[in-house]
């Protein structure tokens, strides 16, 4: 793909590059069993499902102030921004425009970040997860990671021309999932948590910006590809947490894994670098982001599929319950897991707000 960086994201920080330290026990597997029908089942469709970044339209026009322009007509000529989300201080059009932009600039750069997260511990699951279905599939994961890097990188720093550098508590994430060296705990990090949680939130793009055909269809055919990944790490794990494989102190720190890895996802991604931007006051916005309804309904939404998963493959135990139960998620765990839906919708009252704010149009399907 050659196109040229209009707005190249920012550099974080710990500047260009970041070290991990890993020590890991790199594993063949000279049986080739290939016994694990399931695994064996999404490969089939991981490669029947490739499709090339370049084939998208990148010749149409992604025009944030367009869109909002045409949301603001149809619902009277002014945003509900601030009837709906009651912000802490009355926005402008302008700045509500401005915030919008941002806010999906944010979202989108730390769905780069995660991808590039993802290429990095999948590429680490080849090497050290113990059956050669799961090399096969992982493998397929790897290709499919720089696609979803190279289609995200595209669109922010070519067409949206707003990127944030990685969250930092995103960061810490996908630091303990590559530098683990226990193949299973990779899984968990990634496939399980970060890309079960990232699932979600491209529903909410695709609700969010249903009239930017552009990001439709990169997220439509993202979300297909990351259904079957989360799919992955849910066949991978559902025997082996079940099945007395483990002592209860490994059990237990896989619970303080999953728990530590939650309380980051919904406590910390709260959009901050987007507030310090705007040179507004962040413990205000921080505030609105924990407690206004349509943000704690989105951060509850982000982990509908991660707490079925975790039922299903046995890791949601007492102990995890317990902190669940805490911070209101609890609730998703009757829902299908990845093995029995890869895709679902969100809730319909979650629908009838965006359809609100969106000035009454009807939600994208998610497909």
């Amino acid at each position: 793909m050659n196109y040229v960086q209009k707005n190249p994201l920012p550099i974080p920080e710990m500047g260009t590059h970041h070290s991990v330290p890993v020590q890991m026990d790199t594993i063949f597997d000279w049986e080739y069993a290939l016994k694990a029908q399931q695994l064996m089942a999404l490969y089939e469709k991981g490669k029947a499902g490739t499709w090339n970044a370049t084939d998208l339209n990148w010749d149409q026009e992604v025009s944030i102030e367009k869109l909002l322009a045409n949301r603001r007509a149809m619902s009277g000529g002014q945003s509900p921004f601030n009837r709906l989300l009651n912000p802490p201080v009355e926005l402008s059009e302008d700045q509500i425009t401005e915030f919008n932009l941002n806010m999906n600039a944010w979202m989108l750069s730390q769905f780069l970040h995660g991808e590039q997260g993802a290429l990095v511990a999948t590429a680490k699951i080849v090497q050290t997860v113990p059956n050669e279905e799961a090399k096969f599939y992982a493998a397929n994961q790897v290709a499919d990671e720089a696609r979803h890097v190279e289609a995200y990188h595209r669109y922010l720093t070519e067409k949206l021309g707003v990127s944030y550098p990685v969250n930092t508590e995103l960061g810490k994430i996908l630091d303990a999932t590559c530098s683990d060296s226990r193949w299973d705990v990779t899984y968990l990090g990634m496939q399980i948590m970060v890309e079960g949680l990232a699932l979600a939130a491209f529903g909410m793009i695709k609700l969010m910006m249903m009239d930017e055909p552009l990001i439709q269809d990169i997220t439509t055919r993202i979300m297909q590809d990351e259904a079957r990944h989360v799919a992955f790490g849910v066949i991978s794990l559902q025997d082996l947490y079940t099945h007395g494989a483990l002592t209860p102190q490994e059990m237990r720190e896989r619970e303080d894994f999953i728990i530590e890895c939650t309380y980051l996802m919904r406590d910390r991604l709260l959009m901050g670098q987007v507030y310090q931007r705007f040179g507004w006051d962040e413990d205000l916005w921080l505030k609105w982001a924990v407690t206004t309804p349509f943000m704690a309904a989105f951060r509850q939404l982000l982990f509908s599929k991660i707490v079925p998963n975790l039922r299903r493959i046995g890791l949601l135990t007492p102990r995890v319950r317990d902190a669940y139960e805490k911070i209101g998620i609890l609730k998703y765990e009757h829902e299908k897991d990845s093995t029995e839906e890869l895709l679902s919708a969100p809730p319909k009252e979650f629908l009838e707000l965006i359809a609100n704010m969106s000035g009454g149009q009807q939600a994208a399907p998610l497909q």
